[in-house]
């Protein structure tokens, strides 16, 4: 009992949680503005996108692969649909969602096809895709941004759960759009956990030919999930356009490395086999601390970047180390 609770102490998530803890009691100390109920309101809108982000990254890393071309899918999804909106004058945000989504799946299946079909290392594969969807954006699409979102997909932007106001009159709302990530998070955590799918993941980042041999079909599943990326990938671009009430189509080229580094932090290998969703969703928030409140204690923004590499330096090293002990043990 005692080695159990040991081992639930000691693993990758409570140790970025104890990072999380040490750090708000830091900022807290330096500012106690940062203690109230209006951080956890800002925060959650600072890490709706990433988490969606996130979420697909840390399924992909887990099945042994990698994507870096999904800030490039969300951009050219969102935007050439909302072009498309504003061109024939289509108010729904069910339209916007679905087209978008559609588009994303497109991405996804050429990602598909390169990797699974093809063998092309990951990195490379979305790599080059990501250079596609990008250029093909600046090309034929455009570069103007658009701020002139239709009245219903706008309102949206202005729905909320809940609003909190503080001492000093600031009123707070919770964006109902947190319920996205929200969702697919739950969802995402009980395929993980509790369906052969789920297993056939991990299975095949850990050893593709062992997951072979033990029935399941690695080019199905290699397939699905860069499909299915390329989906998220798009929502996740609609909802950031509907969030910011503007589109643009850079508005989240160079997230990649980011969410990547919230992923591996997080406890995922980047060898792929071993990831949650809890240790992502700590991850993501260890990250967003770091990048929207360190000028709290003093800390000059060039320099949170800095620590952000450090962080990640930190967290993959422990997820290393950690990795190699229970393999030494269980040759032992």
């Amino acid at each position: 009992m005692n080695n159990k609770i040991k081992q639930i102490f000691s693993t990758n998530e409570a140790i970025v949680a104890y990072s999380i803890i040490i750090l708000c009691i830091i900022i807290g100390f330096a500012n106690p503005v940062f203690l109230s109920f209006s951080t956890v309101i800002t925060l959650s809108r600072a890490m709706l996108i990433t988490l969606i982000f996130a979420g697909l990254e840390m399924m992909i890393i887990i099945g042994g692969g990698i994507d870096v071309s999904f800030p490039a899918i969300a951009c050219f999804s969102a935007y050439a649909t909302i072009k498309l909106i504003l061109k024939y004058n289509i108010d729904s945000i069910a339209f916007f969602y679905i087209v978008a989504s559609l588009i994303g799946l497109a991405f996804g299946c050429i990602n598909a096809f390169l990797i699974a079909k093809k063998k092309f290392p990951p990195l490379i594969a979305t790599l080059a895709v990501s250079s596609i969807a990008n250029g093909a954006t600046l090309a034929f699409l455009g570069t103007k941004e658009f701020s002139n979102i239709p009245e219903h997909i706008d309102s949206l932007s202005k729905s909320y759960l809940f609003s909190f106001t503080n001492a000093a009159g600031i009123k707070y709302q919770m964006t109902s759009l947190i319920l996205i990530p929200i969702v697919f998070l739950i969802i995402l955590f009980i395929v993980l956990k509790f369906t052969i799918y789920g297993r056939g993941i991990y299975a095949i980042g850990g050893d593709k030919n062992a997951a072979r041999i033990a029935g399941y079909n690695v080019v199905k599943i290699q397939s699905s999930l860069y499909m299915i990326g390329g989906v998220l990938a798009a929502i996740g671009g609609v909802t950031y356009t509907i969030l910011m009430r503007q589109s643009s189509p850079q508005n989240l080229m160079g997230a990649e490395m980011m969410v990547i580094a919230a992923v591996v932090v997080g406890g995922t290998r980047i060898t792929g086999g071993h990831g949650t969703v809890l240790g992502t969703i700590l991850g993501v928030l260890l990250i967003a601390i770091v990048q929207n409140n360190l000028v709290l204690v003093g800390i000059p923004t060039h320099l949170q970047t800095f620590v952000v590499g450090l962080i990640i330096v930190l967290g993959t090293g422990i997820t290393s180390i950690r990795a190699k002990h229970i393999a030494n043990s269980a040759k032992v």
